[in-house]
């Protein structure tokens, strides 16, 4: 193991693109596990864009991370909602749907949820 790691999610290990152009997944592993970077684009919906590559009803991943840029809505399977933007910290648990808010794609990292995230079967 070396003591220092960098890496750019612009040559990431593995890229995952969202249905109907909307977006992508930048995925890079490291021996601490995996870190994605999510681009979002504007009109991208979870329910739209990834539960047919997903095959749930609502999303199973759960998530911690962190919004760089932009702004997404979550909604909870039970009704509960909230939205993020730039500079949010965020934890979400598996069973909700998302939606990008405005005109900007939203940018987010995810130290948890993104492994499996839009990867298919």
């Amino acid at each position: 193991m070396t003591g220092i790691t960098r890496r750019s999610f612009d040559k990431a290990d593995e890229t995952r693109p969202f249905e109907g152009g909307k977006g992508r997944l930048d995925l890079i592993t490291v021996e601490g596990g995996s870190v994605g970077r999510a681009v979002f684009e504007p009109g991208w919906q979870w329910s739209k864009h990834v539960k047919p590559i997903a095959g749930t009803d609502s999303c199973q991943a759960a998530h911690v991370g962190y919004v760089v840029s932009g702004r997404i809505r979550v909604v909870m399977d039970d009704g509960e909602e909230d939205e993020f933007g730039p500079g949010d910290f965020m934890e979400v648990t598996p069973g909700h749907d998302a939606w990008v808010v405005g005109d900007d794609p939203c940018v987010a990292l995810d130290w948890n949820g993104f492994a499996e995230y839009a990867k298919g079967s």
